[in-house]
């Protein structure tokens, strides 16, 4: 059913700043600038691994990153700031994601999504794990049974275990802003709670903070919870047109973001937090033009296969590409270290893409079918027909 704001108070506001009181009609599948995007936060994040890392020497004791390409390190020492833009992007898909849908339909589309690839992903790092030391090519020994099985929960942290794939640390994250979402879903999902829950979160959020409460971080996410409701925000005016009230709470979040965005820095050595916030905000004004804005018309199907890639790219460009490099310049040492690093970044492309196509494809749209179909158990038997995956 169209979603509208049925408030004289609204429809007075919409008048004055050009808000739409009812949904933006759909435009027929994605939006593949927002997906675009994805995939450039994704090589953001792979710079800063590859390029941008502080570790002395970390490609080895041949190898120096600062003398071999010192703008490349320079400019890549910010590449970290690709995790904050996943965050904001995913207050909008997520958003999105959410709208008119059950929290039932919510859960299954996230299950099937993120799930199936992650899999997939902790089981081929363990297999080449334990191939390279029984192999002698790497000291140690293998991953364990029980770390095996507690990573393929996605929430291995709190059973007290290292996460198997390096990055994966975001996505216990992004489960916990699912849960929130969830909740809110269950509450019911209108425009006026949306926004009456980014206004909440942040202050509840700030609260958190000024206790120092290690809890109500964990539960509301403070380090994170301004980049979140920015997104949620955009997604709003993408909706329903922009009014001040949703610039108002866009400002409130994008303030917070950048108060906290502090601590973050600090973690990250050689980096400002002037120059933190300057890029951040601009890949906020990206946002801004690909969600409400201009861009949300581009229909490039590249762009949205390339926001298909971004998740599996995410997940093995540390774990399997860097080790991957660091195999080229063992064997091929004369080759150099930047064509290396191009090797191993286009190996988690090509692997990136392979995954696409035999996991998320596949096991993802079994998995999505099959869960659909058991939340409803009445609506197949011996005697009715399976509903279509579709």
């Amino acid at each position: 059913m169209p979603i509208s704001v049925p408030t004289r108070a609204a429809r007075s506001l919409s008048g004055a700043v050009g808000q739409r009181t009812t949904p933006a009609p759909a435009e027929g599948g994605r939006l593949a600038a927002v997906d675009g995007l994805r995939l450039l936060a994704a090589a953001a994040v792979a710079a800063y691994h590859y390029l941008g890392t502080p570790t002395p020497r970390f490609w080895g004791e041949n190898y120096d990153l600062p003398q071999a390409a010192p703008l490349l390190h320079a400019i890549s020492g910010y590449g970290w700031l690709g995790v904050e833009a996943f965050f904001l992007i995913s207050g909008f898909v997520i958003c999105m994601s959410c709208w008119d849908r059950t929290p039932a339909q919510f859960a299954v589309s996230r299950i099937a999504r993120l799930f199936p690839l992650y899999w997939a992903v902790v089981l081929i790092i363990v297999a080449a794990g334990t191939v390279t030391v029984l192999a002698g090519q790497r000291s140690g020994a293998p991953t364990d049974l029980r770390t095996t099985l507690g990573n393929l929960t996605m929430i291995p942290s709190p059973l007290g275990l290292d996460f198997t794939a390096g990055v994966a640390w975001t996505l216990w994250v992004e489960a916990r802003f699912y849960l929130l979402m969830g909740a809110l879903l269950l509450i019911g999902l209108t425009y006026r709670r949306a926004i009456a829950f980014g206004f909440l979160w942040l202050v509840l959020a700030s609260i958190g903070r000024e206790l120092h409460s290690t809890a109500l971080d964990e539960i509301l996410l403070s380090r994170y919870a301004g980049l979140f409701v920015t997104g949620i925000a955009l997604y709003l005016m993408h909706r329903f047109g922009p009014n001040l009230l949703l610039w108002l709470l866009a400002g409130f979040a994008w303030c917070y973001t950048l108060t906290v965005l502090n601590d973050r820095v600090a973690t990250h050595p050689g980096t400002s937090w002037a120059v933190s916030a300057a890029v951040l905000t601009g890949f906020l004004v990206l946002l801004a033009l690909a969600g409400p804005g201009p861009l949300r018309h581009l229909q490039w199907r590249t762009l949205v296969y390339a926001g298909a890639l971004t998740y599996p790219f995410y997940l093995v460009h540390q774990s399997l590409g860097i080790p991957a490099t660091r195999g080229i310049l063992k064997m091929v040492p004369g080759l150099g270290l930047l064509p290396s690093i191009g090797l191993g970044l286009f190996f988690s492309l090509l692997l990136a893409a392979a995954l696409n196509r035999l996991v998320d494809r596949r096991l993802g749209r079994f998995l999505r079918h099959h869960l659909t179909t058991a939340l409803d158990p009445g609506r197949t038997g011996p005697n009715r027909p399976a509903p279509s995956s579709g």
